[in-house]
């Protein structure tokens, strides 16, 4: 049997994740000087009340403590995948790392850097819990995810650029230039999944969406791919992407999620997030 590990960027709370029989160690938000694991100690929603009140949220990966008793618990008697958020802009990938030398079992977990994020590494997790209950193999699964995660493609929208640009991802001259003009910036997920590219600089969020869109299509993305639209508690936006994306792709499968309390305090409030992945065997 295979089990299958992963984090909060997922969009699965923990109690979520045991209720499918997956395991979920929390990322953390801190708030003036106080570390909340998020889902569990805290929402998107209640982060977003201390924001207006004046607070910088920052957040921070799970600690190799947790890794590694996971790692203890789950590898003891099963082989283990560990699916982390993309390297680059997460430290979780290298931890994992560390936590995995430092484990009972290293020979039999294996570290995935999914190169992604949130809605597409929710997909690879949830296909790769579907295979090991299937009884399928670590190295079929490790198959699938590798084929799958070259198929990503994500686009930020932001409202504020200052978190972007406190967390380093994007520079201040393009934060500037979308505050400053009142242009809408559309960031792109780098290839190697390391950082967010510019895009597309509109006047419109309908022309932002526009770009988005011309993008996937000019990349061969269709209605075999799975859609994720995640959101900053924008659900506006959110609607009206959609509807953009059924208006070209009518037979799309997408998935709409408020984003989690640590890519809140990443992208922003209101910030908006379209992905797309297509799992391959």
């Amino acid at each position: 049997m295979v089990k299958i590990i992963s984090d909060t960027c997922t969009l699965y709370s923990k109690e979520e994740a045991t209720k499918i029989g997956l395991e979920i160690v929390p990322l953390n938000v801190i708030v003036d000087g106080k570390d909340y694991k998020e889902y569990q100690e805290i929402d998107t929603k209640a982060l977003l009340e201390k924001i207006d009140k004046g607070a910088i949220p920052t957040s921070s990966q799970p600690s190799i403590g947790e890794k590694i008793e996971a790692y203890d618990l789950l590898a003891k008697d099963d082989d283990v995948i560990d699916i982390t958020i993309a390297q680059g802009l997460s430290g979780t990938y290298d931890s994992a790392l560390m936590a995995k030398e430092a484990c009972e079992y290293p020979d039999r977990v294996e570290v995935f850097n999914s190169k992604t994020l949130c809605g597409p590494q929710r997909a690879l997790v949830e296909e790769a819990l579907k295979m090991a209950n299937d009884g399928r193999n670590k190295e079929d699964i490790v198959k699938m995810l590798e084929h799958s995660s070259h198929t990503d493609i994500s686009f930020l929208i932001p409202m504020d650029f200052k978190f972007l640009e406190r967390g380093g991802r994007v520079s201040k001259t393009v934060g500037n230039i979308g505050s400053f003009f009142k242009l809408v910036i559309c960031l792109k997920k780098s290839d190697d999944g390391k950082c967010l590219e510019k895009h597309s600089i509109n006047r419109t969020i309908k022309g932002a969406v526009n770009s988005i869109i011309k993008e996937l299509i000019a990349k061969g993305v269709d209605h075999t791919y799975r859609f994720y639209i995640t959101h900053a508690m924008n659900e506006d936006l959110a609607n009206k992407i959609r509807s953009m994306i059924v208006s070209t792709l009518p037979n799309a499968s997408i998935e709409t999620h408020i984003l989690s309390p640590v890519f809140t305090a990443q992208g922003g409030p209101g910030c908006c997030a379209l992905q797309a992945i297509k799992i391959v065997y």
